[in-house]
């Protein structure tokens, strides 16, 4: 790229300053320059609009401050550029920005994309036009990606913890580089039938304990793993493998740390000056001012960088709840209601409404995931025709919540609890939704989704079994933590990697072969996922059985051909004499048994049963089929 390309133009303030500039990350940060006689260089650009002056140093100056380069303001909207020549990439750089009060500030770049490994908080200069991308396949195919119909199955990974490699002092962390982690990964979500991967902690973080959620480095994928080219290897081979990629990305706030966002010139340019709308007082952060036109492109363009410059497939909404409510997580006084008087931030409403439309409007088959706590209605409803927000899907937390607290439950108390189960039922197509059993259901002495389960270590396996099973029988799609297909033992710490070895013991092996098979039979079967938006997908057979703590119902096919039923008995009191009512005299097969020889059982069980034309639980005909204790059975028809 040249210089004259680059430069900051009348053009570009006009959009920078409506909020619209979609690429404003090809103009501000540093950017390597050739081209028309000039020697090779970098030219620099950074947002800074009450700075006194604005000047770059670093490792091309041998980090002299009384040499470093001054910056020309250009415009009235307050951004500072210069040429430097001699920069090279990989070079450290930091601003240096004066005040008007007379201080000296030491800022790292907002749209730098390549950050120092920390403790080092410098940026680096970097070229991420070098990489030549392979995935000309899978983007044609994300195009047909249909957010209602298509089969979604999500694995939830930090890359810094899923594998380690033994501590050295060139890796004393013992951290998998972008390029191992590709290939690693990609292998174990392939064989276990994941459909796409959800990357925690990408974007630059200073802290491993914030697992990549107090973000100050919103241009740059972190360098604990490598450099930006990597990351997009790592993008580009999971695509040519079929998987898609979603990354966590977190614009509800940003820390206080000296060399970032924070009073960025001296003033409060991305947060609110007014604490009490700029500040969180529970997370010790900054709030961005959504209303800020600067701001909100700061946002917006990131969203589609990571899409359009490193392909990725989607992102995941960090803290929606915290966006759409001024008075979250805050006492009175702490707040300042909206113009109207209430507590919603209208501000962040249009926000959110702009981000989506742009994001999946230029990005066909990219989603956008919303983690919203509330009930916060349309969300995933349509912008213009349903005055909706437009995410593609939302976490489903109601139902996440219930479920697990229905799990945890001793089987005895199991029967007065039954509408845990159900409720959900009750607005599952009230919105797009996602069943996440993520990282935060296994940190903090919640226990890892195994040792949730009551009972000795036997029935905690079977009592997950059957979980998992109804987890794929209910609509919606499906996201799951890393660690937890296996039964992992320990809580996940951010510090070690998975307890791998666990796979080497027969329950473990089993219980990962038992999830692998649940989600190949999900994509088999259009029954479980191209009909998931409408109460003509799912009918329950008889979901008041609760003295036995016994589920059925049925998942309906659009052909009407592969319907799926679905029995799961939630106590170890084996049903020798069970009955389920069915809609048809026809044969049904039993294609899952978790009591097969294979997941570690000891009842194989033919394949094929025959209804009768006998009623049962409100249906024309019926079967028998001995349920074992903790059985789940699934049947096609």
């Amino acid at each position: 790229m040249t210089l004259e390309e680059i430069r900051f133009g009348e053009l570009d303030q006009y959009l920078f300053g409506q909020g619209t500039h979609y690429d404003i990350y090809k103009k501000l940060g540093a950017h390597l320059i050739s081209g028309r006689g000039r020697k090779k260089g970098a030219y620099f650009a950074v947002w800074a609009p009450n700075a006194a002056s604005v000047s770059v140093f670093g490792e091309f100056n041998g980090w002299q401050e009384d040499t470093a380069v001054p910056m020309e303001k250009v415009g009235p909207i307050g951004v500072w550029e210069v040429y430097v020549p001699k920069v090279t990439e990989g070079m450290l750089y930091r601003y240096m920005i004066r005040t008007t009060d007379g201080r000296t500030l030491y800022k790292s770049d907002p749209y730098g994309n390549w950050a120092e490994l920390r403790p080092g908080n410098a940026s680096r200069v970097a070229d991420i036009s070098r990489f030549t991308w392979s995935d000309t396949a899978w983007i044609e195919k994300r195009k047909l990606f249909d957010v209602q119909t298509s089969p979604m199955s999500i694995y939830e990974v930090h890359p810094g913890s899923w594998k380690k490699h033994p501590a050295t002092e060139e890796n004393p962390d013992g951290f998998y580089n972008y390029k191992e982690f590709a290939h690693e990964l990609a292998d174990y979500v392939k064989n276990m039938g994941y459909t796409h991967v959800e990357l925690m902690g990408i974007a630059e973080h200073p802290f491993d304990g914030s697992w990549g959620y107090q973000v100050t480095g919103y241009y740059a994928p972190t360098s604990r793993y490598g450099s930006p080219l990597d990351f997009k290897y790592l993008v580009n081979h999971l695509h040519k493998k079929g998987i898609g990629v979603i990354l966590d990305w977190v614009p509800a706030h940003f820390p206080k740390d000296a060399y970032g966002l924070a009073e960025f010139d001296g003033t409060c340019c991305y947060e609110h000056q007014d604490p009490r709308q700029g500040e969180h007082p529970d997370w010790g952060t900054k709030i961005f001012n959504y209303g800020r036109p600067e701001v909100k492109n700061f946002l917006l363009a990131n969203a589609l960088f990571w899409v359009e410059e490193f392909h990725v497939d989607g992102i995941r909404v960090d803290a929606v709840a915290s966006m759409l409510y001024l008075d979250y997580g805050k006492q009175d006084g702490q707040w300042v209601a909206n113009q109207y008087g209430g507590h919603e931030n209208l501000e962040a409403i249009a926000f959110f409404r702009h981000m989506n439309t742009c994001l999946t409007g230029r990005n066909k088959g990219v989603v956008s995931i919303a983690e919203e706590s509330t009930a916060w209605p349309l969300l995933t409803h349509d912008v213009e025709k349903e005055d909706g927000l437009g995410f593609s899907l939302k976490w489903n937390m109601g139902w996440m919540h219930d479920f697990l607290d229905y799990m945890k439950l001793d089987p005895y108390f199991r029967k007065d609890n039954h509408n845990k189960m159900t409720f959900s039922m009750t607005y599952a197509f009230s919105e797009n939704y996602v069943l996440v059993l993520s990282h935060d259901e296994v940190v903090h002495l919640k226990c890892s989704m195994l040792n949730k389960m009551p009972g000795y270590l036997d029935d905690k396996f079977e009592n997950l079994k059957c979980g998992y099973a109804f987890m794929f029988g209910h609509p919606g799609k499906k996201l799951l933590f890393m660690g937890q297909d296996f039964g992992q033992l320990q809580e996940w710490s951010e510090e070690r990697e998975l307890d791998w070895y666990l796979l080497g013991e027969g329950q473990h092996k089993h219980l990962q072969d038992y999830y692998r098979d649940l989600q190949r039979m999900y994509l088999k079967y259009a029954a479980l996922s191209r009909n998931d938006t409408g109460y003509e997908c799912f009918q329950w057979v008889n979901c008041d059985d609760c003295f036995r703590s016994i589920y059925s119902f049925i998942r309906w096919s659009p052909t009407k051909r592969n319907n799926v039923l679905f029995v799961i008995n939630f106590t170890p009191v084996e049903r020798a004499d069970y009955r389920v009512g069915v809609p048809k005299k026809k044969k049904y097969k039993l294609v899952l048994n978790s009591k097969d020889p294979k997941y570690g059982g000891d009842s194989p069980r033919e394949e094929m049963y025959t209804a009768v034309k006998s009623e049962c639980d409100g249906q024309p005909c019926s079967f028998a089929y001995r349920l074992p204790a903790y059985g789940v059975a699934v049947f096609i028809f």
